[in-house]
């Protein structure tokens, strides 16, 4: 494909590599002339410099050709009037918004749909979502997020001992009484989507979707979440925090922030009412003795300083036996911290990167068509597909036990006004709604082809 990347900075350089290794053809537009000689020395890649607002560097860059712009600026506002300007500039152009300021992310839905973004992206929020995954679930439960981490797609094994082994499908939500289906099961290197006929057999690999909150409550009755997190400290009140508290006391962790700054924390007090807001300096080890971080159950350093949070890290290993995890924004700290004693390490613009680059992969194989975001599964044999409902069709207005579908595929979730839903069956499919659905089948282009016809 044709790559357009407005924006050079972490994300935009490590976008750049990913997307070159993957073949696609990339230009980049940075105001920089250094930034952009010395990427396109290390990458051997086209670059202009300039304003990405300029549509005379978009032209320059190739805008009429381009399959795909991607915006990374430092500036929310410029990166969507960017996207903006892609869209009524190329023949047939997605385009990918970095949006960072949480006072855009109750609006996201609504700003992608009316400015018709393809994807709007926020590295705080994927980094927070990524360190809540590895403090609230076991190593071997693999987590993939969708609808802005709202749904997740659980990968889980059947054992032999497992309460799973035997059940029937039809009995799943009535055995467990939580609200969690099952998408689809790979057996014997079979992939299929379960009829409620079907019975699991230990061996089966499973990817089920539900709510974080519902994602919990599943694990800890079938023995997976045997050790729930219950108390977390964080070190540093920033937005990757802020987000990460949120999504703790969501599901009933305890949760205490340390931020140096006055103003931001009586912010967080209202903003967070659940949450434990300390002023003081992250970095004093008293303080973070007297606030219990010996007894904490995780431990997240999330200042602005990179080399702080790696001292805040070793220094939780030392005097607690929380699971701790450190945010980087330099990725020349990757080898560094793979000899230093810390759980993990997680690097937001490392994620993003691999995130728009899952995207842009999944393009390939739906260009043409009106899926939002597509995912593959299973190394490609099943497929996780975004629709956003535009206009009334066959499929709108029913509800979906009535619907006639297509053998293979599963609709697992509406989001609507920004509400997410379950399917039971009484639902139906509105016009404003985004609908994530799971098929090993091939050929859905528009969400008409879920229906027999």
């Amino acid at each position: 494909m044709n790559i357009i990347i407005v924006g050079c900075g972490n994300v935009g350089s490590t976008l750049a590599e990913k997307l070159r290794n993957e073949n696609h053809d990339i230009v980049i537009i940075d105001k920089s002339r250094a930034r952009v000689e010395q990427i396109t020395d290390e990458q051997d890649i086209l670059g202009v410099v300039g304003d990405g607002l300029n549509y005379q560097i978009l032209q320059k860059a190739g805008i009429e050709h381009t399959d795909l712009l991607i915006a990374v600026t430092d500036s929310d506002e410029q990166n969507l009037l960017c996207c903006v300007m892609a869209k009524r500039s190329g023949q047939y152009c997605r385009t990918i918004a970095r949006v960072r300021n949480p006072i855009y992310s109750a609006e996201i839905s609504y700003l992608r749909r009316e400015l018709g973004l393809s994807l709007i992206i926020n590295p705080e929020l994927i980094a927070a979502a990524d360190i809540a995954r590895k403090f609230q679930y076991p190593d071997t439960i693999r987590i993939e997020t969708f609808t802005r981490g709202r749904i997740e797609l659980l990968h889980v094994r059947v054992e032999e001992n497992s309460p799973l082994n035997g059940l029937e499908v039809g009995n799943f939500k009535t055995h467990f009484k939580c609200n969690v289906l099952i998408c689809v099961i790979e057996r014997s290197r079979r992939v299929f989507v379960p009829s409620p006929e079907c019975r699991l057999t230990a061996g089966d690999e499973l990817v089920l979707s539900a709510t974080p909150k519902e994602a919990n409550q599943f694990l800890k009755k079938i023995g997976l979440y045997t050790h729930p997190l219950k108390s977390a400290m964080i070190a540093g009140g920033g937005t990757v925090g802020f987000y990460l508290t949120k999504r703790l006391t969501e599901v009933g962790v305890r949760t205490k922030i340390i931020e140096a700054d006055p103003e931001r924390c009586t912010q967080l007090n209202d903003e967070i009412p659940k949450a434990i807001i300390i002023n003081g300096d992250a970095s004093d080890e008293r303080l973070l003795l007297r606030e219990g971080i010996g007894g904490a159950g995780a431990f997240a350093a999330l200042t602005g300083i990179d080399e702080e949070n790696v001292l805040l890290s070793l220094f939780s290993k030392r005097v607690s036996h929380a699971k701790t995890i450190t945010k980087l924004r330099r990725l020349n700290y990757t080898e560094v911290m793979e000899n230093i004693r810390v759980d993990d390490a997680v690097f937001p613009s490392l994620l993003t990167a691999d995130y728009i680059t899952k995207y842009a992969r999944s393009m390939l194989n739906i260009k043409g068509s009106n899926v939002e975001n597509a995912f593959q599964l299973f190394n490609g044999r099943a497929t996780a597909l975004e629709f956003f409902i535009t206009e009334e069709s066959p499929v709108t207005g029913t509800p979906l036990s009535r619907l006639k579908l297509k053998e293979g595929l599963l609709i697992c979730s509406i989001t609507r006004n920004d509400r997410l839903i379950v399917p039971t069956g009484r639902e139906d499919i509105r016009v404003g709604d985004s609908i994530l659905i799971i098929t090993v089948a091939d050929g859905f282009h528009d969400i008409k082809d879920i229906i027999v016809t």
